[in-house]
């Protein structure tokens, strides 16, 4: 009889768990109202004096790809039912793990953004943020020789970021 009770009340301990689990899952975490159909991506143009001339067209691009492989809204050149604008507002390498010999042994790469998400449908969910990642790489490296893997690094997390907090309530 005890062995009995055990078992049914494992049985609906993972019954429960799996249902609670399979109930939740999503492939992109993506939370957008059935009424917002579109999205308009403005040109981030570089404000910082140190970036690449290409940073502005490879975030931009990078953002209007994250939203056209991971929800179904159609991109528009303006008036989008949801909104991105914004800039490049800073972009810099410094050196960081400081050696014994007082040269660094690492140099970071930091870019950040300033996003200004507009969504016509729920004006709720409005923001204004900067968002900023880096990569590092070792000094024995020239920054010219790893700047192209590094900025789409950082394009590709600071994409992610935005994609997060505009439609997944991060």
């Amino acid at each position: 009889m005890i062995k009995k009770l055990v078992y049914t009340t494992i049985a609906l301990f993972v019954a429960t768990f799996s249902w609670n689990c399979t109930a939740s899952l999503s492939f992109t975490g993506a939370s957008i109202s059935p009424e917002v159909k579109t999205v308009s991506i403005d040109f981030f143009p570089s404000q910082a004096s140190l970036a690449p001339p290409v940073a502005g067209q490879l975030f931009t691009e990078s953002l209007k790809d994250i939203f056209l492989s991971q929800t179904n809204l159609v991109l528009v050149q303006s008036d989008g039912d949801l909104e991105f604008e914004g800039a490049i507002t800073d972009y810099r390498s410094a050196p960081v793990a400081i050696q014994g010999n007082e040269t660094a042994a690492l140099t970071r790469v930091t870019m950040t953004v300033k996003v200004k998400f507009t969504n016509n449908i729920d004006e709720s969910q409005n923001f204004e943020s900067s968002f900023s990642r880096f990569e590092d790489f070792e000094t024995s490296q020239t920054l010219s020789a790893v700047e192209d893997q590094l900025l789409a690094s950082i394009n590709d997390q600071l994409v992610q970021d935005i994609f997060n907090k505009s439609v997944t309530n991060w």
